[in-house]
């Protein structure tokens, strides 16, 4: 019933998350590994790879750092899309609103946003804090749509993932993945969180420079497409709050000193295909740019 497809860099950490899935799934599963030590590609292409190999109609792309909590989440996986149709691409934690301003899949930048959703143990195995439970319902669903997901695990119909493959040419790396697809899959299907799964995720994001790149690269190839408003944020107000929030990250990149500003000029140039973009929008965000000082 589910191919779970895993990107593995560690045969100890594959092996006790794969004895996990076996105790907990209760459905019919298969199991596609790879060992990313002796490929070494970028996530997407080892996803597309699994894409195709699976049997199953259900695909669960997820880090080998997890352990799965819910017993018999598989049934539950497998019921959640069948009683909803509509939704092609189920996660654990998503927003629901995804910004035109470059950003994780939450802005934490934004003057009024969308809402936080989340239910799982996350670990952090970087800065050595205990792992809490982060619960974060603002509805009060089981099922809430949003904007996009967290890469760390996500479940999609096999048939919407073979459309809308993972884009292996733009994102050859490790990071943007997971926002690149889900803004994919919403074109069609309806992306949501799920609050009747819950797992344990033993290491945090790692916002680097490789991460800053591939968000870049998404912002911009999704710019006719971005924001995506799905909690109905009054869109007289979308263009206000962008601008805000991309003059925070413009800032934010001068003071890092990641990006020459030709370069951060491109990026706001990507912004006029938006529909919030007036002529205006770009043209003032690349004025405060050549003000911004370190």
């Amino acid at each position: 019933m589910i191919s779970i497809i895993i990107c593995s860099v560690s045969r100890e950490e594959l092996l006790t998350v794969s004895e996990n899935i076996r105790k907990t799934i209760g459905v019919p599963h298969e199991i596609i590994a790879f060992d990313n030590n002796q490929l070494q590609k970028g996530i997407c292409e080892i996803y597309n790879m699994g894409a195709m190999q699976a049997k199953y109609d259900v695909l669960c792309f997820m880090h080998e750092d997890i352990e799965m909590q819910t017993l018999g989440w598989g049934e539950k996986l497998v019921e959640l899309f069948k009683n909803n149709p509509a939704v092609g691409l189920l996660g654990i934690a998503g927003g629901g609103y995804k910004s035109l301003a470059p950003s994780s899949w939450y802005n934490y930048h934004l003057q009024e946003n969308g809402g936080f959703y989340c239910n799982l143990i996350q670990g952090y195995k970087h800065t050595g804090r205990n792992d809490s439970l982060d619960y974060q319902n603002p509805r009060n669903e089981l099922l809430s749509r949003v904007a996009c997901v967290d890469g760390c695990w996500f479940c999609v119909r096999k048939s919407a993932a073979l459309k809308y493959p993972f884009d292996e040419k733009l994102l050859k790396g490790f990071h943007g993945y997971d926002i690149d697809f889900s803004i994919a899959i919403n074109q069609e299907f309806q992306v949501a969180v799920t609050f009747e799964i819950l797992l344990r995720h033993f290491s945090e994001g790692n916002f680097n420079r490789k991460w800053m790149d591939a968000i870049c690269k998404v912002h911009k190839k999704w710019g006719a497409v971005l924001p995506l408003n799905i909690d109905m944020i009054p869109e007289s107000h979308l263009k206000r709050i962008e601008r805000h929030a991309y003059e925070v990250f413009l800032q934010e990149q001068i003071d890092n000193d990641w990006y020459p500003k030709w370069y951060l000029i491109k990026l706001i140039w990507s912004t006029r295909r938006s529909r919030i973009a007036t002529l205006s929008f770009p043209y003032k965000l690349m004025i405060r740019l050549l003000k911004m000082k370190k």
